[in-house]
Parts: structure tokens; sequence; C-alpha cells
């Protein structure tokens, strides 16, 4: 029991890292651009108004969230996209999603009920006004 409740929080602080990491625009951005194709982190920092070393900081946040890796090829760091990490993001927020579209859903059956109450709800409220059926 207590592995398994270990296991789950270190699994629930990675995934609040990786969402920490996706809130900023700038590394969004940055995610955008390499999952399209591996940069550079000068190649990144020339689309950016923001000093090198910002968007380096923005990379090593994203490093740390498991969402990119970086490689050292001679000079240059090349930033590529994990897809893994960004597979269970995805398979978070679907599950927040079905979550939410079953509670819409028992929503939407409360508003029904409630518009139309069965035929034996109605009579007894017209008998609690004084009606008569």
């Amino acid at each position: 029991m207590y592995n398994h409740m270990v296991v789950d929080h270190v699994d629930q602080a990675r995934v609040d890292q990786m969402f920490h990491a996706l809130g900023d625009a700038t590394r969004r951005d940055i995610m955008t651009r390499v999952i399209h194709v591996e940069s550079s982190v000068s190649a990144l920092a020339r689309h950016y108004t923001m000093s090198f070393a910002a968007v380096q900081k923005h990379v090593a946040v994203l490093e740390r969230a498991s969402l990119v890796t970086k490689e050292r090829r001679g000079r240059e760091q090349i930033v590529r996209v994990n897809i893994d990490a960004v597979r269970r993001a995805s398979v978070v927020l679907d599950q927040l999603e079905s979550i939410w579209l079953h509670r819409m859903d028992r929503f939407g059956k409360i508003l029904a009920e409630a518009a139309h109450p069965p035929r034996q709800h109605r009579t007894q409220q017209r008998l609690r006004k004084g009606d008569s059926a």
C-alpha cells in the first residue's frame, strides 16, 4: 500500500511539473517548434525578443518536466520533444475531459428531470397547492 501511494505521488508531481511547464506561452511555443523539428537553443532564441539566457531557462523548465530532451552536438545544444511525455499529458487531459463530460451529462439529466417532473410528482404538487386533479 505504501509503495503504491509513493508511486502515485511521484506521478502526480510529474503531472504537476508538466502542466506548470506548459502554463507559459513561450514554453508552449517552444514545444510547438520542437514538435515539428528539433532545434538548437540558439536557433530557438532567434524567434524571441528575450535574451538567449532566458530562452535557455525556458528550455530547462521543459527539460525538468521531461517534455524535451537536450543533446550536445559540437557546440550546440539540440532540443527535441519527448513525445512519450506529451502523450502522458494528453492521457491526463483525456481523463479530465471524461470526468467533466460525465458530470455535464449528469447535470443535464437533473435539469431535464426538473423541467419535466414525473406525473406522480406533479399530482403531489397540485395536492399541496390545494388543486384537485
